[in-house]
């Protein structure tokens, strides 16, 4: 009797052990995707700011870009006229 009284008792301690280890780990899992949750957030923010960043930037190229054409053209023209003043 005294034998199956300590194989249900052990049975019953390893029950709440593993009950408790499973309550531990559903906690420490919450707070991994917490952290996971609020770091996709941050990383998702950043890339919001170099997106904007980068779009502002291509505004800036497209704005400057037919005005550097214009100037190549330009030194061009005058480095031809100098060439042909001194040939």
């Amino acid at each position: 009797m005294n034998r199956s009284f300590d194989a249900v008792t052990v049975a019953f301690i390893l029950t709440w052990i593993g009950t408790a280890c499973w309550a531990v780990c559903f906690w420490w899992m919450h707070r991994l995707s917490s952290r996971q949750e609020m770091m996709l957030k941050e990383l998702h923010d950043v890339t919001k700011r170099i997106e904007k960043l980068s779009k502002v930037e291509h505004d800036l190229i497209r704005e400057v870009h037919p005005n550097v054409e214009e100037i190549k053209e330009s030194v061009k023209g005058v480095s031809d006229a100098v060439s042909s003043q001194k040939g």
